[in-house]
């Protein structure tokens, strides 16, 4: 079996950074944020269709006059859902302008402090002073800096902190917040899509402000079809836990899956998070029957699959039946699906995704990919 040629092959990557010359030490991500209309009711869906239970809130109930929100968790994920209480206000703005979205990859850091003050000298843009949340279950820090459109990272520092999520939140008990878990166990990585001639910058802010590294770089003639094509860098912090893809389209002939998210998102923002499983045969069987809906992939992508990818472990039968993707890099094999988008506006989805040794991100499947995307575009009139 040939191995297949990566744009910039994994085993080049820099060697994660040592962590006394990492001025941004990451322990993983610790949270992200959506602004969404109606917090309860998209709670209740990622409740019923992607198995998370919903396990905090806070609100006017609790204190907090401006906003609900809602906290979901599954594994190592915490998603929270926040709506505005009223018209005004920037919550309310950020719905308007974009829909239900992500605002905030919160990412957790031993000294939120220290990471505000890093990142800005460095040219981080200054969204939020270090600030002190305090109840009788201790203290957590959260600063927070900017990064592409509207999309922030707040710094989140809990080691101090033994209660449910954050002060202001508090425990929820309801059976029916309460279901089966589907088996996903953490955000492996989150993707941006950005304006033509944009990606470099922020792939240079993601380098000179939070001391990422350039992990692979794909061109438009490794994602690209017919009609569209797209160019991507994924940025990665010292230890590889945060992984941040970012998008940019490139010329074709018609319009690309991220000028359509640009379009409807109306500006840059985060295209999708990639949930880990440790069974994605499980785990997508239960999302299918739990309404979720994914991009169908032609039974032909399956003929040849070990031929491309050599020995795997599940049988592809079931993979074709699922639909589900394989690719294989030099350090081993991922299995990854894509969902349709998850709202009304064609702009955010999901990717589940399984890593059985592989470091890269599905470069084999991003034609089959592409044109699955794209087939949905036309059936919206977008393409």
């Amino acid at each position: 079996m040939e191995t297949p040629t990566l744009p910039r092959d994994l085993r080049d990557a820099p060697d994660a950074v040592a962590p006394d010359e990492d001025f941004l030490p990451i322990n993983g991500t610790d949270y992200v944020e959506f602004y969404v209309g109606n917090a309860k009711q998209a709670a209740h869906f990622y409740a019923s269709a992607f198995g998370f239970q919903i396990t905090g809130y806070r609100g006017p109930e609790t204190g907090y006059r401006d906003a609900s929100t809602y906290l979901l968790t599954q594994g190592k994920i915490r998603f929270l859902l926040t709506t505005p209480m009223g018209p005004d206000g920037p919550i309310a703005e950020h719905i308007r302008l974009h829909g239900d979205g992500v605002k905030d990859l919160a990412i957790w850091v031993d000294d939120a402090a220290s990471a505000f003050e890093e990142t800005t000298k460095r040219g981080g843009v200054p969204v939020r002073e270090p600030e002190v949340l305090e109840d009788e279950h201790g203290r957590i820090v959260i600063s927070a800096i900017g990064t592409y459109g509207d999309t922030i990272h707040s710094f989140v520092e809990r080691s101090d902190y033994t209660g449910l999520f954050m002060p202001g939140f508090e425990a929820v008990e309801h059976p029916y917040w309460k279901p089966e878990p589907v088996g996903l166990k953490y955000v492996d990585h989150c993707v941006g899509n950005v304006h033509l001639g944009d990606m470099n910058k922020y792939v240079d802010y993601y380098g000179d402000v939070m001391g990422f590294k350039n992990l692979v770089s794909f061109t438009d003639d490794d994602i690209s079809t017919e009609y569209t094509a797209l160019m991507s860098k994924v940025m990665a912090n010292g230890n590889e836990r945060v992984k941040f893809p970012i998008n940019e389209p490139a010329q074709g002939k018609k319009k690309s899956q991220i000028e359509e998210y640009l379009e409807f998102y109306r500006g840059a923002g985060v295209q999708h998070v990639a949930m880990a499983t440790d069974d994605i045969l499980a785990t997508v069987t239960q999302l299918r029957n739990r309404g979720v809906d994914f991009l169908y992939v032609p039974t032909t992508y399956y003929d040849d699959l070990q031929a491309r990818v050599g020995q795997i472990d599940e049988p592809v039968e079931e993979l074709a039946m699922l639909g589900i993707l394989v690719d294989r890099d030099p350090d081993g094999y991922l299995l990854q699906i894509f969902t349709k988008p998850v709202e009304d506006r064609p702009t955010v989805f999901y990717e589940i995704i399984q890593r059985k040794g592989a470091r890269s991100f599905g470069v084999g499947n991003f034609q089959s990919l592409f044109e699955a995307i794209e087939r949905e575009q036309a059936r919206r009139g977008n393409l």
